[in-house]
């Protein structure tokens, strides 16, 4: 066989491969043409090549932007105020209900949705430039869960884009299910990761590395944390977590000199290598139900939860299980930004507070007023806080202590948050109808 057969007959195989992972019913009549077994197929399925990530400083690809710190690339000019009438570039209705954070790359704009009428679960996507709809994807459809927390919502997770696919989680019949699509729309694949048992809600998003995608699911049936092919979904690796509620998602940082992909929540932090799944570290600490994102300061990680107690801690990532200090403060659902030696964050409560990264110290603490789901984010030197009542307070990232530069609000309530990049401000919010009494989601551009 020489090159170009060899290489036409490792794409049809790889075809072969995309049909049986994503159509079941095909996969059970194969084409009699194709003289593949399953054991073959696999193996190509393993082998596949998996295209490296590629992303611009001005994209908001993932969950929590580039960095999956919640800072947004230096030198942008995003806007400080905004209403209604000002510095709004579009707006765009997006039907149905979800919790889940705009990503931006390239041309478009991605978010998730679900629509309890229709009984479906979707993706759409949207012109980053215009705001016009390019595309909508039913991801499932059928009977939409319907126990958890009012702050959850059938569609809570931030999608995932590589340059090559969009991934998406969502809880559908029962199970935690990834799915792969192309950026045209269509479904590359779908993988079941495990079965949930919902107690509050599902939220966890995906989270890229290397040639996989990191998707957790805890849950008091029994929780896990995979590592799956980009390319066709496999299962590269898998850790069984504990038996209890828990709302995180997998964070990959380079801390301590390593890449670790850090977990906190079930009464544990744990740190496993993102490309093989093998526990790294694990120490006792934080509390049962965490919601929140680790950060890092490239030597220390923060965790916060706030079920059934509250936490702040600091931990050395070496391995050693040091931990470097820890506080009661309760920061349950809005993630934190560490930057500059400072650890930022807003209390569910609406108190604003400032720490010395290395000795935990209060460096400041404010009311803002409000109560916050929303995480953090920081964008040329100001942070951003948004309320459940859609009400923004941008605020100096400084050491001396609250200085507040806007307050600005647009609808009238979210549970998502912003994506900034390019100078621009992604935002989701919801909108009651004084008519009807209706709600409805808009997505918004914000842009000097």
């Amino acid at each position: 066989m020489n090159q170009h057969e060899c290489h036409r007959s490792c794409l049809t195989a790889l075809a072969i491969v995309t049909i049986a992972l994503t159509c079941p019913a095909l996969a059970q009549e194969p084409d009699q043409e194709q003289d593949l077994n399953r054991a073959q197929l696999v193996s190509v399925a393993k082998t596949a090549r998996v295209r490296p990530i590629k992303t611009s400083p001005g994209d908001w690809p993932w969950w929590r932007g580039p960095d999956r710190n919640g800072v947004a690339a230096q030198r942008q000019t995003a806007p400080l105020t905004w209403s209604e009438s000002s510095n709004v570039a579009w707006k765009v209705a997006v039907p149905g209900r979800g919790h889940g954070s705009p990503s931006v790359l390239g041309p478009h704009v991605v978010i998730v949705s679900a629509d309890p009428s229709a009984r479906t679960q979707s993706v759409f996507c949207f012109d980053r430039n215009t705001g016009r709809k390019v595309w909508e994807t039913v991801v499932h459809k059928g009977p939409l869960e319907t126990r958890g927390n009012k702050k959850s919502s059938q569609a809570s997770c931030t999608p995932a884009c590589d340059g090559h696919k969009i991934y998406v989680n969502f809880l559908h019949n029962g199970s935690v299910v990834t799915s792969a699509l192309h950026l045209d729309g269509r479904i590359a694949w779908q993988t079941s990761v495990t079965n949930y048992q919902t107690h509050q809600g599902f939220s966890s998003s995906p989270c890229l590395f290397g040639s996989l995608v990191l998707v957790s699911a805890d849950n008091r049936a029994g929780g896990v944390v995979v590592g799956m092919s980009r390319a066709t979904g496999q299962v590269a690796w898998k850790q069984q977590r504990p038996k209890k509620a828990n709302y995180t998602s997998p964070i990959v940082f380079k801390v301590a000199g390593r890449d670790q992909a850090l977990m906190v929540g079930t009464n544990l932090v744990s740190s496993y290598d993102p490309r093989t799944g093998k526990k790294l570290w694990e120490i006792d600490g934080a509390t049962t139900e965490c919601v929140t994102s680790v950060v890092s300061d490239g030597t220390r990680i923060f965790t916060s939860g706030g079920y059934p107690r509250n936490h702040v801690q600091a931990i050395l990532a070496d391995g050693s299980g040091t931990t470097a200090w820890q506080n009661t403060q309760r920061v349950y659902v809005p993630s934190m930004v560490a930057h500059d030696k400072t650890l930022y964050a807003v209390l569910d409560a609406g108190i604003a507070v400032a720490w010395d990264t290395v000795t935990g110290n209060t460096l400041w603490k404010k009311r803002l007023g409000g109560t916050f789901t929303s995480s953090l984010v920081l964008a040329a030197g100001n942070l951003y806080a948004t309320d459940e009542s859609g009400q923004t307070t941008v605020f100096a990232a400084s050491r001396k202590g609250l200085d507040i530069k806007a307050k600005n609000r647009l609808g009238q309530q979210t549970y998502s948050s912003m994506a900034i990049c390019n100078s621009s401000i992604f935002h989701r919010v919801a909108m009651t109808n004084t008519s009807d009494g209706s709600r409805n989601e808009w997505l918004y551009c914000l842009k000097r």
